[in-house]
């Protein structure tokens, strides 16, 4: 059976199994692929256990009008056939992985090529890509949900069990936390965990983003070669394209930057331990919603969905080029295969930990 109907043909099965929960401890759908809401006032998220992926976040503009600022599909169906990664948790390993191989502790890893020679995003089938199963979903003044997936030894080519985690939770004034985690068994093995969520504080399927104001706080970005590997070096953002460290325009400078923005930015402090710092501002003047993206990860991709082309979302919307903005925090792209990079090899008990802080004002 070829891949594409293999996904078609679960697509369809998983028509059969979606069903939309509210509240409670879901203990009884768990087994079940389910859309979940969190909700606290007019402040409001979806997640589906496919993936674990964010469907959408729904807030108020500068006069009240509610609208959602993620860009996605409609149907748990459309994002097993999505290949855009809506909104999805991101691993084994996020971005990009040379030759899909690497070397750890002597021994030679291959992994699935799903980007020309290279792995991206995990491989053909990787953590947006499965069911995961619903360990907490309640309400109440912080209102959260907890997924859990099982990575088996050898899936998409990485050694070692991997127990991950990820939780949903909101907060007042209109704050979403996500918190990753990730318990290696056995093996070492690399972990980088991302969340892709896109971005659009127009509301989703309003518009290009490139009059949205954004200020990256790096000085800092990883060059790469024609099939976005990094070349190993770390470069100055000042005096080229990639300098966003004052607030400016996204469309301001994206003509010098080949295809749009796809770069991995070395967040600033990063060196001095893992603690939550400020990654990034967003603005949308028409709406005046405004996103802080606080983490504590040493790196963030800055994407604009170069790649985005006809794709039909939610509502019958059709999303096109710079549709939206992605602000992956993540390690560096390729670590296992530049020494000189923060490490991403998790040993048999210790915990990766990811934070990030999404703070809203309109």
């Amino acid at each position: 059976m070829s891949r594409a109907l293999h996904l078609t043909v679960l697509a369809l099965c998983l028509v059969a199994l979606v069903g939309l929960s509210s509240g409670g401890n879901a203990e009884a759908g768990r087994k079940m692929v389910g859309v979940y809401e969190l909700k606290k006032g007019d402040f409001s998220i979806r997640v589906t256990n496919w993936g674990a992926t964010l469907m959408s976040v729904v807030l108020p503009d500068s006069k009240g009008n509610l609208g959602d600022v993620v860009l996605g599909y409609d149907t748990v169906a459309e994002y097993v056939n999505g290949t855009a990664y809506f909104g999805g948790l991101i691993g084994r390993v996020a971005n990009r992985i040379a030759n899909a191989r690497f070397t750890l502790d002597g021994k030679t890893y291959r992994l699935f090529p799903n980007a020309g020679n290279n792995s991206l995003h995990g491989g053909h089938r990787g953590f947006s890509k499965v069911i995961w199963t619903v360990k907490e979903h309640v309400g109440g003044a912080s209102p959260r949900i907890t997924l859990y997936y099982h990575s088996f030894d050898g899936e998409q080519g990485f050694p070692g069990d991997l127990d991950v985690y990820v939780t949903y939770e909101l907060s007042t004034p209109y704050v979403l936390n996500v918190r990753m985690n990730a318990t290696a068994r056995g093996k070492a093995t690399p972990v980088n965990l991302a969340h892709h969520a896109y971005w659009n504080l127009g509301g989703q399927g309003s518009g290009t983003i490139l009059a949205e104001t954004v200020q990256l706080f790096a000085s800092r970005y990883t060059p790469v070669d024609a099939a976005l590997i990094p070349t190993g070096r770390l470069a100055p953002v000042a005096g080229t394209p990639y300098d966003f460290r004052a607030p400016a325009a996204v469309g301001a400078r994206i003509g010098g930057v080949p295809s749009g923005y796809d770069t991995n930015y070395a967040v600033d402090g990063a060196d001095e331990g893992w603690q939550l710092r400020r990654v990034a501002t967003v603005r949308d003047a028409a709406t005046g919603r405004a996103m802080e993206l606080w983490a504590d990860q040493p790196g963030v991709q800055f994407y604009t969905s170069n790649g985005l082309s006809g794709v039909r979302g939610k509502g019958g919307k059709v999303y096109g080029r710079y549709g939206a903005l992605c602000l992956e925090t993540q390690g560096f792209p390729d670590a296992v295969n530049h020494p000189n990079f923060p490490s991403q090899i998790v040993r048999p008990g210790q915990v990766y930990k990811h934070h990030m802080v999404f703070k809203f004002s309109f």
